[in-house]
Order: C-alpha cells, then sequence, then structure tokens
C-alpha cells in the first residue's frame, strides 16, 4: 500500500463542535456546587486514606484545600445574606462549627461537616433547578422568527416584531410563533407544550391556535392575536416564575424562626463551655468539644430544608401535569378546602349553547323550514342563532339549494323577523311569536322541554308555528367525574349562576352538584362567597369569566380555567391550563402529599436534633457521629420532598 493510500485510510479527526462545548460547559456550570462538592469530598477520602504517608505540611494543606472548594458556595451565601439582612444564617452557624472543629484539632471531622453540609446544599439546588427544568424546556420550545406574508410577500422576521394582526405562513412540521386564529388551510396540531395532551388537535379555519404548539401536517395562514409578550405560552411561564418566587406561610415562618433560633444556639454553646466546668465538673477541654459537638447537631438545616425543596417540588409536578399555582402559599392553602363555589357557563358547561331537541309541524316540509330558519339566522350573530344555523347546516343535504332572505330585523331581547318570497317568518321566544299559541304547539312540548332548563326557540310563517328548537349549554365531558371525586372527598359544592331557577335546577342535578344559587350577579356572588366562608371557613371559587374576578380574589384559593379571561388568569391564584376540572382533585391531593411530607420532615428534623443534643449532653456522642447524624439527617428531608417531582396516580 502506498503512502497516498494510507494518509486516505487514516481515520479523520472527529470534530468538536462550538456549540457543544458550550453545552458541556453549560452542563458543568448548572452542577458546579455538586461537583464541587463530591471532589472536596474525594480530599477527605483520599487525606484519611494515605495519612500515613502524608507530611503534616501537606495533610494541612490537604484539608484546607477541602475546605475552601466545598465550603466556598455555602460560606459565600451566608456571609453575604449575614451583611445584607443583618441577620445571623445557619450557613454561618455551620463555619463556625467547622472552624470551630479546627481549633480543637478535629480537622477531618470539621471537613466532613462542610462536605455533607455542601452535599446538601447541591441537592437542594438540584431541587431548585429541577422544579424550573420544565418551564426553561418550554422557553426553548417558543421560535425565534416567523414567516410574515404581506401583499403576498414572505419575509422571515423575529417574533418580537410581530403585531395583533398580523399575518403569518406556518408550514407543516413547524412551531407556530405567536397566538392567532386561522385563516386559511387546515391542520393536526400537537398541544403537548401548553395543555399536556398527546393526542393532535384538528384545526381548521376560525380555529385558535398557541404559540409553542406544532403544526404536524398541512400549511395554515394565522392571523396574530396577541403578541409575543402576551400569549398563553408567555403566560406559564410568568405564572410558574411568580410561583417559584412566593414562599408559602410554613417557609415564611421558617426563615423568620431561623434568626432567632440560630442566635440562642450560639449562647447555648457559650454557655456550654463554661457551665459544665463550673456545675458537672468537666475537663475545660471536654466543655470546648461538647460545645462544638452542640454547635453542629443544633443547627436547624434539616429544619430550613424541610419546606422549601417540597414545595418546589409540587410547584413543578403541577406545572408539568397542566395545574399552575401562583405560588407555594396557594399549594399549601388548597389542601384545607372544604367547600368549591363553581360558575356555571365555561365552567362546568361548555360556555356554548347546542341545539338538543327539535320538532316539526309537518315532515314534509322540514327541510325547507330548516333552510328558511339558516337563512335568517345567518345573518345574526347571537349565540342561540349561531347555535342554530349550526345545527340547520348540518341537517341540510348538500344539494339543497339556498335560499335568499330579505328584509331581516332584530328584535333585541326577543327573536328576529325576515321576509322570504314576500312570506314574513318570525323566530324567537314564546312572547314574540304568540305565547298562547306556542304553549299549545305540538301538545306542550315547548314547556316541558324549558322545565328541563332548556332554551325555547319557536318558528313562525304566515300559517301559524311551525316547528321549535330546545337549546343548551351541555356540560362538558369531564364535570361529572370532577363532582362526583369532590363529593366523595367531603368536599361541599356550590354552583354560583345568573341563570333562571328552573336552568339552575336542571344543570346542578346533571352535574351532581350538592347546592346551587341561581339568579346571582358579580356582586352577589362575592358575597355568596363570604356567606360560605363564614360556614366552611376554607373555600374556593372556580370560574371563567371577568364577572368572577371579585369571587376569585375573595375565595381563599382561587381557581381559574386555563381557556377563561385575561382578568381571572390573572386574579386567581390556581389556573387550570387543559380546562380540566377533575385536576382540581389531583390538585388538592398534590397539596395534600406537600403537606404531609413537610409535617415529616419538620417532626423529623426537631426529633433528630433533640437526641442529638441529649446524647451530646450525656457524652454518648462524638463529634463525627454528630456530624452524620445532623448532616443525613438534611440530606434525607431533601430526599424526602423531592418525591412529590413523581407522577401521581389521577384520582377517580
Amino acid at each position: 500500500m502506498t503512502t497516498h493510500s494510507k494518509a486516505l485510510n487514516r481515520p479523520k479527526p472527529k470534530h468538536v463542535s462550538v456549540s457543544s462545548v458550550k453545552n458541556w460547559l453549560t452542563h458543568i456550570s448548572q452542577h458546579s456546587e455538586l461537583i464541587a462538592a463530591l471532589f472536596s469530598g474525594l480530599l477527605i477520602l483520599a487525606t484519611w486514606t494515605f495519612h500515613d504517608y502524608l507530611s503534616h505540611p501537606l495533610w494541612i494543606t490537604l484539608h484546607i484545600l477541602a475546605f475552601a472548594v466545598g465550603g466556598y458556595a455555602k460560606a459565600k451565601e451566608g456571609i453575604t445574606e449575614t451583611i445584607k439582612n443583618k441577620e445571623l444564617n445557619v450557613e454561618m452557624l455551620m463555619i463556625f462549627a467547622a472552624v470551630g472543629s479546627v481549633i480543637i484539632g478535629y480537622w477531618t471531622e470539621g471537613a466532613i461537616l462542610i462536605f455533607i453540609f455542601a452535599l446538601s446544599g447541591a441537592l437542594e439546588t438540584y431541587t431548585e433547578n429541577k422544579s424550573s427544568k420544565e418551564i426553561l424546556s418550554l422557553m426553548k420550545l417558543q421560535p425565534e422568527e416567523a414567516l410574515l406574508t404581506t401583499n403576498n410577500q414572505e419575509r422571515i422576521v423575529p417574533v418580537s416584531e410581530l403585531v395583533v394582526d398580523d399575518t403569518i405562513l406556518v408550514k407543516a412540521g413547524e412551531r407556530i410563533p405567536a397566538d392567532g386564529v386561522i385563516l386559511k388551510g387546515a391542520t393536526a396540531i400537537d398541544e403537548s407544550a401548553i395543555t399536556g395532551e398527546s393526542v393532535p388537535v384538528s384545526k381548521m379555519k376560525d380555529h385558535d391556535v398557541f404559540a409553542g404548539t406544532v403544526a404536524l401536517d398541512g400549511s395554515i395562514s394565522v392571523k396574530i392575536t396577541k403578541s409575543a409578550n402576551e400569549t398563553l405560552f408567555q403566560k406559564i411561564i410568568q405564572l410558574v416564575q411568580s410561583a417559584q418566587a412566593e414562599k408559602s406561610p410554613s417557609q415564611l415562618f421558617i426563615e423568620k424562626f431561623e434568626g432567632t433560633y440560630v442566635k440562642m444556639v450560639l449562647a447555648a454553646v457559650v454557655l456550654m463551655i463554661f457551665l459544665p466546668v463550673l456545675l458537672v465538673n468537666w475537663s475545660f477541654s471536654e466543655s470546648i468539644y461538647r460545645a462544638m459537638i452542640l454547635l453542629v447537631v443544633a443547627s436547624p438545616c434539616a429544619l430550613v430544608a424541610s419546606i422549601m425543596p417540597a414545595t418546589l417540588s409540587a410547584i413543578s409536578n403541577g406545572a408539568k401535569n397542566g395545574v399552575l399555582f401562583k405560588g407555594g402559599v396557594h399549594v399549601e392553602n388548597l389542601a384545607h378546602i372544604k367547600a368549591i363555589a363553581f360558575d356555571k357557563t365555561g365552567t362546568l358547561t361548555n360556555g356554548k349553547p347546542v341545539v338538543t331537541d327539535t320538532y316539526f309541524d309537518s315532515e314534509t316540509k322540514k327541510e325547507h323550514i330548516l333552510a328558511v330558519t339558516w337563512a335568517i339566522e345567518k345573518e345574526s350573530t347571537h349565540p342561540l342563532a349561531e347555535a342554530i344555523t349550526a345545527h340547520c347546516k348540518t341537517q341540510l343535504e348538500k344539494n339543497t339549494s339556498p335560499i335568499e332572505a330579505a328584509g331581516i330585523t332584530t328584535i333585541t331581547g326577543n327573536g328576529v323577523v325576515g321576509f322570504v318570497n314576500q312570506e314574513k317568518w318570525e323566530i324567537g321566544k314564546a312572547q314574540f311569536v304568540d305565547e298562547e299559541e306556542a304553549v299549545r304547539f305540538a301538545n306542550g312540548m315547548g314547556t316541558s322541554l324549558a322545565k328541563q332548563g332548556k332554551t325555547i326557540v319557536y318558528v313562525k310563517n304566515s300559517s301559524g308555528i311551525v316547528a321549535l328548537f330546545a337549546l343548551k349549554d351541555t356540560i362538558r365531558t369531564d364535570t361529572k367525574q370532577a363532582i362526583r371525586a369532590l363529593n366523595k372527598s367531603g368536599i361541599h359544592t356550590v354552583m354560583l349562576t345568573g341563570d333562571n331557577e328552573i336552568t339552575a335546577k336542571a344543570i346542578a342535578e346533571e352535574a351532581g352538584i350538592a347546592a346551587y344559587i341561581a339568579e346571582c350577579l358579580p356582586e352577589e356572588k362575592v358575597n355568596h362567597v363570604k356567606e360560605l366562608r363564614k360556614t366552611y371557613q376554607n373555600v374556593a371559587m372556580v370560574g371563567d369569566g371577568i364577572n368572577d374576578a371579585p369571587a376569585l380574589a375573595t375565595a381563599n384559593v382561587g381557581i381559574a380555567m386555563g381557556e377563561g379571561t385575561d382578568v381571572a388568569l390573572e386574579t386567581a391564584d390556581v389556573v387550570l391550563m387543559k380546562n380540566d376540572l377533575p385536576k382540581i382533585t389531583d390538585a388538592i391531593s398534590l397539596s395534600s402529599r406537600m403537606n404531609k411530607i413537610m409535617k415529616q420532615n419538620v417532626v423529623f428534623s426537631i426529633g433528630v436534633i433533640l437526641l442529638l443534643i441529649i446524647s451530646n449532653f450525656f457524652q454518648v456522642l462524638d463529634l463525627p457521629l454528630g456530624v452524620v447524624g445532623h448532616e443525613g439527617s438534611t440530606i434525607l428531608v431533601i430526599l424526602n420532598g423531592l418525591r412529590l417531582l413523581k407522577q401521581q396516580s389521577p384520582v377517580q
């Protein structure tokens, strides 16, 4: 083989990209605290293993290096916070304990103390990073550029430059860069980034689409409806970030208690140095040794770590599963709820009326009546008219000739009048078309359907009433499941609605709600929530509209539907991103789990502290065991809090 051929066959060196190096460095920086703690541990292990082979200066140097590497992050945090708040903290207590250990000659024990304290701190940092991992991954999902179309011209622009009413083109396989409505085209959209639902949703003209979701097949033209910083995507990020910053009552109490406790421990250490010498004939060196052990074991590290990791884990779990908590206080409070008040429209129901029953006086003329009704009602934007129009359109044959209606006049609050081939047609409520005739029509079928909470619309021409349409705002498919689970949990359920008594009663009975209050104005909802609080103490309110915002703010916990109004979303304490009511039960269960774990942590950490203090006083505890017992308990409570990151089984 020639030299040239050998050169050709020589394997090429692997190319390391700049991005891979950056990713590697980012990964290292994210785990720097853990790496430093582990390196400190290795130094201690090496120093202990090769103790007999090391000179004393080198042995001291390696210990100092272990102190510096392992304790730098916590020492910096402790000193900075002490200067800022003018208050001693747990970190400073650990520094004093480590220095005290060195002063009395226990270098290795002091280094182990710093190592385990650094390791527990790294675990707490890991919890914080883990809790925001879903949010960081979401932020990466939002595209930075969009394909803007103006005057049949296409150009790529930054998403930040898009404004409301701009039109963008989204091709198959691309992520949608901003919230909008489809103008042209159809596609299946993967909305899992927003809703957590893995099944793609079919979307076509006039359907809403959200930033961060993926158009799987087919190109669509989208009209922007919200600027880049106001999208649902951004709201999710902002809500969870604010939740992570807000502390629960338990956390605030622990932090307030921490400063006082640290001072008490330092005072006890000073007394421990001198009093035993005077009272129980300990030697001065024994008193100092026991005082240093007290300094270590009495530090409230585990107590301080009992709350925050559990809270952050619960918030992260909720965000991952479509329940956004705006703060730890709301996660903690949810488990104490004894009653829940529900708005009806858009919360228990779909918020849009649909035709449930029809009756025609002549089957032979049914198609003609449907065609006329469609021709007249399609001109109206009233929700009932839109529902009737949609129903007529689905019932008519494709080859049905369209009918032209003229002279269409809307009579506000009553109905609509139109003319077809110069024949007058009236569509509306009973009082509008002729109440007596409406009562007699179809043997009083309208009255019977009205008692079921349905709205009745009559169709009348020159010969009299010829048809009726019964409409109803249908209950969400998951409402009954949610209410059943809440009732089973012993939570009192109440519906607050502006609807009349008949409709309210029918919806409440169908949904399985324990009680209902009809004909509520927004301010009356507030009063009813206040009354519920007097009876049940802890009350939640679930709603989606502007009119629900005052009641959401009045309740102990306000819960908004994710597709609700901006005002409701901003006022609420908890947001159900998928409009999934059964998630309320899951959220309450998550809250109960969190409170249970926090209680476990607090009782365990206090118990360990008391046991170690008593053991030290009776001289049965040495410094190494005190270090392991105290710092080991800190690691255990953090790991216990991390259990909340695991997915819980949905409540049936």
